[in-house]
């Protein structure tokens, strides 16, 4: 297993149209962790003028991901992954962070909390996440 670095990370964000899409950015990686941010925008909004819960579960998927591949290289993919969304989510910014609980062989499992941004930066956990990540 070869963990890879913030540079490299960031072209694999970067190689992801839907990634791209959204103006998803790597602000940390390494260690077994990882950090994404997008920043909430109207038309990621959904009709009561919360931050849509897919936008939430794109950012867990991904973030969880990335704490993997700091821990276990560049060849692995998703699983599975449960969220709880723990309140609305509102603010600047909606913030990612995953961190491995335990790296194995061929299987690395990650936590994620999701948390929104005010003008301040002052951060409101709405959402966690667990995740099943696989080696190949």
């Amino acid at each position: 297993m070869d963990a890879f670095d913030l540079e490299t990370a960031r072209r694999i964000l970067a190689a992801q149209p839907f990634s791209t899409l959204l103006g998803a950015r790597l602000t940390a990686f390494g260690g077994g962790e990882a950090t994404l941010e997008v920043d909430i925008r109207d038309e990621l909004r959904q009709q009561n003028g919360f931050l849509h819960g897919g936008v939430l579960g794109y950012a867990a998927d991904n973030a969880l991901t990335f704490a993997a591949g700091a821990a276990a290289g560049e060849k692995i993919l998703t699983s599975g992954f449960t969220i709880d969304y723990l309140r609305p989510a509102d603010g600047r910014t909606l913030r990612a962070h995953a961190r491995v609980l335990r790296a194995g062989r061929t299987r690395v499992v990650c936590r994620c909390d999701l948390s929104t941004l005010d003008s301040r930066g002052a951060p409101t956990l709405c959402a966690v996440a667990q995740g099943s990540i696989t080696v190949l």
